[in-house]
């Protein structure tokens, strides 16, 4: 029995092994050493100073070709897992060939925090958290740590490193879960990394990686060019499936407008397939170099129907400590706080700001109604403040400890008052006359609040969540149908959206300031698409400005920023207007 048992365990072993794809591929001439071509230089470096790994411990590799002169800064590869794809012989050929720039290879291995006594301790192995993981933590520890300490470097011969600090002119790549880091470093940093080489991704549900394919089609097209390859029996495990998994990527990828190109195998999850093709995807990121890396156009309808093609965000305003409550007039000037100054800001139609006279004690949220007052929630002193067209202050609601407020046509004031981030929020309604009614309770920090087009529906931000609430107003005043609504994304860092201002158009969309840039949902509380603030600020607040009220306003942190789009913002001093049904 026991032979009987053996043999059949050869047999399927046997047979196991008769189906598993030959992985025989051709060998680019640029893998092979080849006389007369210089040699670049490997030198080998430990790195543990990490402060955003803290602990960690780990060895680069530092590739610097024949032809580098420290007079120049050099194009720079970055490869996570160290040195794959015979990739120092590969940049000896293609830069001799003049198929890609003169690069500085570096060659990164993932941290390991190492064990105090290691006979009787493991490391603590950091690949996974570095890797697999989305957010800017491992792109800021490049930018940040590693290449700052290459450049501390010299070559054999004394030449001193120098690294374009232009993203064109960089690449970063990986096998595995390095593609995803990759990846994720080029597409949190567009503007340091442009083009990708990822290799049998792990674009699968171990830290979020498979959320790429969604973020992609929704997030405005970013100067990227990526080149993937991946095989049909790669791996199909508790996490996902590699090989799907990648051919969604492409996809993606190819809708949202991206410069994409991808080799397809039969291989399993191993570099061998990658290294084959590593010259080819080398030479085709390189190609037309220094030609920048530029956006696609999307076929994101949603995208189409709200963006202006060439119309980008244009700074306004800076140097604040904090920014925060915009709000426009009929005019179409836009108003907003410098909350830890006290100050506020108005922004005429021509996009110049001016301080104003006013000192609303730490005011945050803003509005006008339809007579022309501006109406300020002053956190300070606990009240609503009115400045009329002169800007004389009158004290309209007292004891309101508001954030963010809203006026309808009528005259109804709403104000969210949340009370820390532990303890249920409420929503009061103030009436024209000043009588207060508390309408709601039991938000977790009820923030940003905007009214429908039709003013006949509310919506309200809860920061600590990733929810939209919506409410229908009462001909009262009084709220009912409470329900939670709009559904955001969240980054991977992050446990909520911070959800913060909301602004409608007339066509009914929803405009969201979140930590992932603002967040444009339908009707039906769907993020159709995402816009993000440059730099990879947060936004706080916004709204719709200009003559036209086809410019949103936005505030990040110290910044005010603008930007034209093809859609009129719905101001609650307007007569309320029906938008069309949306598509279900």
């Amino acid at each position: 029995m026991k032979t009987l048992l053996v043999i059949l365990f050869l047999l399927l072993s046997f047979a196991a092994f008769e189906q598993a794809p030959a992985e025989n591929y051709p060998e680019d001439s640029a893998s092979i050493e080849h006389a007369g071509v210089p040699k670049g230089e490997v030198l080998k470096f430990a790195f543990e100073n990490s402060k955003i790994f803290p602990g960690t411990w780990r060895e680069y590799w530092v590739y610097v070709p024949a032809q580098y002169r420290s007079d120049k800064p050099a194009c720079v590869y970055v490869n996570q897992d160290g040195i794959q794809w015979k990739a120092p012989t590969v940049f000896d050929n293609l830069i001799h060939n003049k198929e890609m720039p003169v690069t500085i290879g570096i060659f990164v291995t993932p941290g390991r925090v190492r064990a105090a006594n290691a006979e009787v301790a493991l490391d603590r192995f950091n690949r996974s958290f570095e890797y697999d993981g989305l957010g800017d933590a491992y792109a800021r520890f490049i930018l940040e740590e590693i290449l700052p300490d290459v450049e501390k470097k010299k070559a054999g011969d004394g030449r001193i490193i120098r690294l374009s600090k232009s993203g064109n002119d960089r690449a970063v790549g990986g096998s595995s879960s390095g593609a995803v880091c990759a990846f994720t470093a080029a597409w949190e940093r567009p503007q340091e990394f442009s083009r990708v080489f990822s290799a049998i991704g792990t674009y699968v549900g171990l830290r979020g990686a498979d959320r790429y394919p969604t973020l992609i089609r929704k997030y405005e097209p970013k100067p990227l060019r990526i080149f993937l390859q991946d095989g049909s029996n790669d791996n199909n495990i508790y996490a996902g499936d590699w090989w799907k998994a990648n051919e969604t990527m492409e996809r993606a990828l190819t809708f949202s407008g991206y410069e994409v190109n991808h080799v397809w195998g039969e291989g399993t999850h191993n570099g061998r397939h990658g290294t084959a093709i590593f010259p080819e995807a080398m030479r085709w990121l390189w190609k037309d170099w220094p030609k920048p890396v530029e956006a696609g156009n999307s076929k994101n309808q949603f995208l189409s129907d709200i963006s202006i093609p060439g119309e980008d965000w244009e700074l306004v305003g800076q140097g604040y400590k904090f920014t925060e409550g915009t709000a426009v007039n009929a005019k179409g000037e836009v108003f907003y706080q410098d909350i830890p100054n006290s100050k506020t800001f108005k922004i005429d139609v021509s996009g110049k700001p001016t301080p104003l006279n006013i000192n609303a004690k730490k005011g945050s949220g803003t509005a006008f109604s339809a007579d022309g007052k501006r109406y300020v929630v002053a956190n300070e002193r606990k009240q609503i403040l009115t400045y009329d067209l002169q800007g004389k202050e009158t004290v309209f609601a007292d004891n309101i400890p508001g954030n963010d407020l809203v006026i309808t046509n009528n005259g109804n004031l709403y104000v969210t008052a949340p009370d820390g981030t532990d303890k249920p929020s409420k929503i009061y309604l103030i009436k024209p006359d000043g009588k207060k009614i508390q309408v709601d309770e039991g938000l977790k920090y009820a923030n940003g609040i905007t009214l429908t087009p039709d003013q006949t529906q509310m919506y309200v931000t809860e920061s600590t969540t990733h929810w939209i609430w919506v409410y229908q107003i009462q001909p009262d005043g009084m709220l009912a149908n409470k329900q939670h609504y709009g559904w955001l994304h969240v980054p991977d860092t992050e446990e909520n959206a911070w959800a913060d201002g909301i602004k409608c158009d007339t066509a009914g969309r929803v405009y969201v300031a979140t930590n992932a840039g603002i967040q444009v949902l339908d009707q039906t509380g769907r993020v159709n698409a995402i816009l993000p603030i440059p730099g990879g600020g947060q936004p706080s607040n916004l709204c719709f400005g200009g003559a036209d009220f086809n410019t949103m306003y936005v505030s990040s942190g110290d910044k005010v920023y603008r930007r034209k789009l093809k859609v009129r913002g719905a101001n609650a001093f307007d007569k309320p207007v029906k938008p069309k049904a949306p598509r279900l």
